[in-house]
């Protein structure tokens, strides 16, 4: 259910009001309609400016459910890097690694094929009758 917003001294007092009680999960247009509907009812809010009020109340959530998002992948971050464990960059990193080691690799066993293939190949001088 929608926070219910008691008196408020001054019309922009309402908005700092309800960003400070409200929820940190997204509302619901319904559930903004009925909180500004509430504002409404109360005097504290004109009606000809419902409408624009829900879409704030909406984006306002929205934004604060990010932050929250933000704040908390954050923390599990920080948490993460605290014991030690390897995140995707660090994986990523290692597997690029890896493969330049790979093919580095690959290109010296060819190198030293051919060199020694080379060698065999090349025909011996027969010694001079003299």
């Amino acid at each position: 259910m929608p926070p219910k917003i008691l008196t408020m001294p001054q019309a922009t007092d309402w908005k700092r009001a309800l960003e400070t009680g409200m929820q940190f999960t997204e509302l619901r247009r319904s559930q903004a309609r009925a909180v500004v509907s509430d504002l409404v009812a109360q005097g504290h809010l004109a009606r000809e400016h419902m409408t624009a009020a829900v879409d704030e109340v909406v984006e306002m959530s929205r934004r604060r459910s990010e932050e929250l998002r933000k704040m908390v992948q954050k923390e599990v971050q920080r948490q993460l890097g605290s014991v030690g464990l390897a995140t995707k960059a660090d994986l990523a990193a290692l597997e690029r690694r890896l493969t330049r080691a790979n093919r580095e690799t690959k290109k010296s066993e060819s190198a030293k094929k051919k060199s020694s293939a080379s060698k065999k190949a090349a025909p011996k001088a027969a010694p001079k009758a003299g």
